[in-house]
């Protein structure tokens, strides 16, 4: 059919509207190029350069970490790292990176899907604390491998031959939730997980610093942008220093291997720890870096629980030692006098026989501290309950630390259990309880439960004449700048504590040393100690063995405590162990040998976690 003439003219006509429309599109292109490039020039400029360069993160070297002599606990070792950018990654590069850094595919492929979903235009973390070898081969084929980068970090080495595991602690990456609750933090930082490392984190982490890095179309890195101006310094972590002295340390550590237990030694006027150990413990230096997988399976999977500190953590039954806190409450409740005599046939007859290990006849308080007499603490238990409550012997055993948190600069510190009337209702039920309950607790047995670090914190109360000293591992943070920031809180003043009554205590637990059940391993020939052994019964097992302990007697400079579990009577148990680690802290050195042989060989029984 022939094409009409108003027909051809329509088409002429669209056709014009096309090309006009074509060519306005074009000015307008033209004309907004002209304007980006010439009039907004001063706008555009910066952000195309930003185009050409790369904001690198710059870690900061993390704070050190001393000994109370200055001697380096903590410090840094270099770090490699492989780091990748996920904007210019290439998947199909992931079989070479494989090869090179000899990491299975799939956790390759694993870490950079973790990386894009962090961010897909920041650096991260791609293989932590990889060998030198392996370092040095990414860095030759990095222009066979877009987007992939290194950095050369820091990581923790501990240069001294002690552990400290569970007072230093160890570090781990952040985990997802804390990349979003903190600015600070980038993914793949490390993090204090425990132990001084986590409380004192915001001090050792450091602030980052930035450098920008001139990058070519493939992502390699040219050198720095701008001769590096707009860069920023990193500030390192500040140094602390800590109150502990590594050969006390060593010694404790020692003496405690292949056993099961803890120690806590500390200075009574202030409360600096001068040595805390746990057994079994772990290796820090295996947790640093990149995680060592198979080792933190296997410390995690084991049923002794190294991970766990039982210094500050493992609640057992005090046994004996507390009684000379029991003397202390009875004298100031006006219950018993320095020369009140209770009789001991062999045991307290009250409803039921409790038991005493021999017959001791008549007893002064001083007496029984010295002969462990159980009759006697069994007879004042039961006054005090009688005639002033159970809830009043309670609050006066928190006063002195036992009970209660003591405020130390530490994780996972447990209060422990000294029982009240509430406690009984709640863990027996109301009426379920009574006098046999109750009678128990004088000679530190039944519901009650505290660990080293209590024990060596009421024992200080005694030493330095009735004071309770806030235990802490820090002594003073150092700046930068060369300010120092003090990390002590002064002791406080328990009233009830008098001074007559404590000298009467105090006597005995030097008669406890030089003539009781500590006289064969703790009393020393040219330094005065004090002390008190504990034998706390297991039902389950071997009892555990206990010793509190402090010297010199007139001026006292150090208290400690040993706990050792299913290792049977403190005196030769709990007791040798605190009298090596006194030689070591007045002689500087052990002095008698054999002893300290016979306690490296020493065999507690075997421990069963699931009935201690």
């Amino acid at each position: 059919m022939p094409i009409t003439e108003n027909e051809s003219q329509r088409t002429q006509t669209a056709v014009i509207v096309l090309q006009i429309l074509i060519t306005a599109i074009f000015a307008i292109m033209f004309g907004r190029l002209i304007y980006l490039q010439i009039f907004q020039y001063d706008v555009y400029s910066p952000i195309s350069e930003r185009n050409s360069i790369r904001q690198q993160i710059v870690n900061p070297a993390r704070g050190l970490i001393f000994d109370r002599h200055g001697n380096l606990l903590v410090g840094n070792e270099p770090s490699f790292t492989i780091t990748i950018t996920p904007l210019n990654f290439d998947m199909s590069s992931i079989p070479l990176l494989s090869k090179l850094t000899g990491t299975e595919k799939e956790e390759i492929e694993r870490r950079v899907m973790e990386a894009r979903s962090y961010s897909f235009h920041r650096e991260s973390r791609l293989l932590r604390d990889v060998s030198f070898e392996v370092f040095s081969d990414v860095q030759e084929n990095l222009w066979r491998l877009p987007g992939i980068s290194h950095q050369v970090e820091g990581k923790r080495s501990y240069p001294t031959p002690v552990r400290l595991s569970h007072a230093l602690g160890y570090m781990a990456e952040v985990s997802r939730a804390e990349l979003n609750s903190s600015p600070d933090y980038r993914m793949g930082d490390l993090i204090g997980r425990s132990g001084l490392e986590r409380i004192y984190e915001p001090y050792l982490r450091g602030e980052k610093g930035t450098q920008f890095v001139t990058i070519n179309a493939f992502g390699r890195a040219l050198g720095p942008f701008n001769e590096g101006i707009l860069d920023i310094t990193p500030q390192r972590g500040v140094n602390i220093y800590s109150t502990l002295d590594t050969e006390l340390q060593r010694v404790a550590e020692e003496l405690l291997a292949g056993k099961v237990g803890g120690v806590v030694a500390l200075n009574p006027k202030t409360g600096a720890i001068l040595a805390m150990a746990s057994s079994p413990d772990y290796d820090n230096s295996r947790l640093a870096g990149r995680l060592d997988r198979s080792y933190w399976q296997e410390i995690n999977a084991d049923s002794l629980t190294p991970l766990f500190n039982r210094s500050v953590a493992a609640m057992q039954p005090p046994g004996s030692t507390t009684k000379p806190l029991m003397g202390l409450i009875g004298m100031r409740l006006g219950l018993i006098s320095e020369e009140t005599t209770i009789f001991c046939a062999g045991g307290y007859q009250r409803g039921r026989f409790y038991r005493c290990l021999r017959h001791h006849g008549n007893q002064t308080i001083g007496q029984a501290i010295e002969t462990s007499c159980n009759t006697f603490f069994y007879a004042l238990m039961d006054q005090i309950v009688n005639r002033h409550g159970l809830n009043v012997w309670k609050e006066m055993m928190n006063d002195t630390g036992l009970g209660v948190s003591s405020g130390i600069d530490l994780t996972n510190e447990v209060r422990g259990i000294v029982p009240d009337s509430a406690y009984f209702n709640r863990v027996f039920g109301v009426r379920q309880w009574g006098l046999g309950d109750m009678i128990n607790l004088g000679i530190g047995q039944g519901a009650m439960g505290t660990t080293p670090l209590q024990m060596a914190i009421s024992t200080a109360a005694i030493a330095n004449n009735g004071y309770r000293v806030t235990p802490h591992l820090i002594s003073h943070i150092e700046f930068e700048d060369g300010q120092t920031e003090n990390i002590v809180d002064p002791p406080v003043r328990i009233d009830w504590m008098q001074p007559n009554h404590l000298k009467t205590v105090q006597k005995g637990m030097r008669k406890a040393v030089t003539d009781g059940s500590g006289r064969f391993y703790a009393n020393l020939r040219d330094v005065p100690v004090a002390g008190k052994t504990g034998t706390a019964q297991n039902p389950h097992g071997q009892n555990h063995g206990w010793f509190i302990t402090y010297a010199p007697f007139d001026d006292p400079e150090i208290v400690i405590a040993v706990l050792l579990q299913n290792a049977g009577f403190g005196s030769i148990s709990a007791a040798p162990v605190a009298g090596m680690m006194m030689e070591q802290y007045f002689y500087g050195e052990i002095r008698r040998p054999h002893v300290y042989q016979m306690m490296l060989d020493f065999k507690p029984a075997p421990f069963n976690p699931n009935n201690n």
